[in-house]
């Protein structure tokens, strides 16, 4: 089972990772539906090129240290990270999924928006999926 749930996950961290790549140089495909906006459509955040791209590296090391912790990859890491990493990885999924009360997450209060209705039918969904799927790689032995 820990190996299954490590290759969907790390499937879905090549992807997001992807994602921010191509954001990162200049792709425009999703972008408008993936940057918080305030009511009047005006950006909450400008993400340039070297923020995306820490978000794509990011995410391809979290995807990394998933695939080694459900035994589809053997590379020496910490023996701290080994053992509680995930609980990390797992609390900053579903914090995000809960989001910080005003433009991200499920207890958004600005949802009208375009990036607003997608968060709650996508992002927000998917953030508490990935850290249910990680909290299960941890507690699986």
């Amino acid at each position: 089972m820990k190996i299954l749930i490590g290759l969907i996950l790390m499937a879905v961290f090549l992807f997001l990772a992807g994602i921010h790549f191509y954001w990162g140089l200049g792709g425009k495909w999703g972008a408008e539906a993936a940057i918080p906006t305030q009511e009047d459509n005006r950006k909450v955040i400008d993400p340039k090129l070297f923020s995306c791209l820490v978000v794509a590296l990011g995410l391809l090391g979290i995807g990394l240290f998933v695939f080694v912790k459900s035994r589809n990859l053997s590379i020496g890491l910490p023996n701290w990270l080994m053992n509680d990493g995930l609980w990390g990885v797992s609390a900053l999924f579903i914090l995000r999924a809960m989001g910080e009360f005003k433009y991200v997450g499920f207890f958004k209060k600005i949802k009208r928006t375009k990036f607003g209705q997608m968060d709650t039918k996508y992002y927000s969904p998917l953030c508490l999926v990935i850290g249910l799927l990680v909290m299960s790689l941890q507690l699986l032995k």
